[in-house]
């Protein structure tokens, strides 16, 4: 009914109530009929609405149990005094058809504020992208001076002429990296004494330096940098170890990163030990038959010893309980014993007189002297 706002400033949002079955026809019926001649007629409805001062009336209702209730939404463009006084004149409506009902007015949202907040929203979007894509223009050019000042740092180390920091002459300490651009970034970020190794092989210059001074080998995260790693522990006297994160190279690292890694150094020597680990785990598990490993699974939670003689063949199975004992009166040829319990000086030193080369057991107790004819193994190992 009626023709649209042309600019709306309002809208007057009503919640009403119905004793009965209505339908938006109804309601928007009661509307303009028990408001008519009420404020007027410069006022009245159905002249603001053909005006375009009061835009189309919106209804959303539901019926349940026999009742109605909703809401009236009605745009309006007037003033707040006239907009206030047609809220005013919609809740005195009291019928709907011949159905009681009740209109209460809800909110009066101010639409220009509304569009006001989505303009600061937009324009604070706008700010945003256009900070992210003019600023860092700024600090590339920041970088890039900052790069070629560390790059005229940089010095030429040793016979093979290796980019080097200015410190490394000096320092007690160097950080040995893999190539010109890692030694760059470490500058960038105030380390002074990184040198690099420029290449796959090893340079004279990085080993005997690693023979005066504390070394740092701080590699790429990645399988290059796994590669390189191993040759300098060959080669080189490496006391500590660096990583950058998995899948980042050293010349990527922010401040924080480096400082991070070089931080959380490992010793050389427990790097090497943890490679080694799974080299001495699968030598273990050859000693042992595949068919004796199928039975140690068995055993587990058993308290149940096997004794095996040099062709692997089972001698004998008994409790747990039973085997120092068992050991110690035999005269039988006796290659190896798996038992669930744990490995105990005591069981040592017997099989060491029994010459039984192999002793499996759950885990290893404290033992103060290892003899190096018996092979210690535990359940982990092999399983």
């Amino acid at each position: 009914m009626g023709g649209a706002v042309l600019t709306a400033k309002y809208n007057i949002r009503m919640y009403f109530e119905v004793d009965g079955v209505v339908e938006k026809p109804d309601v928007i019926g009661a509307i303009f009929g028990q408001t008519e001649g009420l404020l007027g007629d410069e006022l009245d409805l159905r002249e603001l609405q053909r005006t375009g001062r009061i835009g189309r009336i919106q209804v959303h209702l539901e019926v349940r149990g026999g009742k109605t209730a909703g809401e009236v939404i009605i745009p309006s463009s007037l003033g707040r005094i006239e907009t206030a006084l047609i809220a005013a004149a919609v809740e005195t409506i009291d019928k709907v058809g011949p159905c009681t009902a009740k209109f209460i007015l809800k909110d009066i949202e101010d639409l220009r504020e509304e569009k006001r907040k989505k303009v600061i929203e937009r324009a604070k979007e706008i700010l945003l992208k256009w900070e992210h894509e003019k600023i860092p223009e700024t600090r590339e050019i920041i970088e890039k001076i900052v790069r070629d000042i560390r790059s005229a740092e940089i010095i030429k180390f040793g016979e093979e002429g290796l980019p080097a920091g200015p410190d490394v002459p000096y320092s007690d300490t160097i950080i040995i990296v893999e190539g010109r651009a890692d030694v760059i970034n470490l500058l960038k970020h105030g380390y002074r004494n990184a040198i690099a190794i420029e290449g796959t092989s090893i340079p004279k210059t990085i080993i005997e330096l690693s023979k005066k001074k504390k070394t740092i080998a701080f590699v790429d995260g990645d399988r290059a940098g796994e590669l390189i790693l191993k040759e300098l522990l060959q080669v080189a006297d490496i006391d500590y170890i660096a990583r950058a994160p998995s899948g980042k190279e050293v010349e990527e690292l922010t401040t924080k990163e480096i400082a991070k890694c070089l931080s959380n150094l490992t010793p050389a020597e427990q790097y090497l030990a943890q490679i080694e680990k799974p080299k001495i785990k699968r030598a273990k598990a050859q000693l042992i038959p595949p068919d004796v490993t199928k039975k140690i699974k068995e055993i587990i939670g058993t308290l149940r010893a096997i004794i095996y003689d040099e062709k692997w063949n089972e001698i004998d199975e008994i409790p747990v309980r039973e085997l120092v004992d068992r050991i110690k009166k035999t005269d039988e040829k006796i290659e190896a014993i798996i038992f669930d319990g744990v490995i105990t000086q005591r069981l040592i030193d017997i099989a060491s007189e029994k010459n039984i080369k192999i002793i499996v057991g759950a885990r290893i107790g404290n033992i103060t002297k290892r003899p190096i004819n018996i092979n210690l193994i535990t359940f982990n190992e092999v399983i």
